[in-house]
């Protein structure tokens, strides 16, 4: 199992019909949008999601993205989804978990690691701004 953050969030998400392929299997890409919404997630708990950071000056593009597809997902199914955020100073890193909502099975793992990039200069950031760090802060507190 992955590292626990100091952060987490955790959404259920029923796996809809335009996920699955015909076999009622969620397609592999769609992983990475569940990640996604458990990202959102922890940000709101933080409280700097995107708009915020867009705010801020800064986007934060994924620069690396790690999957390891244990079950799959299927059609009607609840999964738990959960974010934790591991590294935040010099770079945003998060794992995830995805497990059965019913059993707790684990079935899919990952992680994601993004960088800021000042908007204006288009130039990356070697640490995180400080207005993301004191978010991380003040939740923490």
């Amino acid at each position: 199992m992955r590292k626990g953050g100091v952060l987490h969030a955790e959404v259920e998400i029923e796996v809809p019909f335009f996920d699955v392929d015909s076999m009622d299997v969620v397609w592999h890409g769609h992983y990475v949008k569940y990640f996604e919404v458990a990202r959102c997630a922890l940000l709101d708990r933080i409280g700097h999601g995107y708009r915020q950071m867009r705010e801020a000056g800064f986007a934060w593009p994924v620069i690396d993205l790690q999957l390891r597809y244990v079950r799959g997902a299927v059609f009607g199914q609840k999964i738990i989804v959960r974010a934790d955020l591991i590294e935040w100073e010099n770079r945003l890193l998060i794992n995830y978990l995805i497990r059965d909502a019913q059993s707790g099975e684990r079935m899919t793992r990952g992680s994601s690691t993004q960088v800021a990039v000042d908007v204006a200069s288009r130039e990356m950031q070697f640490s995180s701004p400080a207005v993301f760090v004191d978010a991380v802060a003040r939740t923490l507190a």
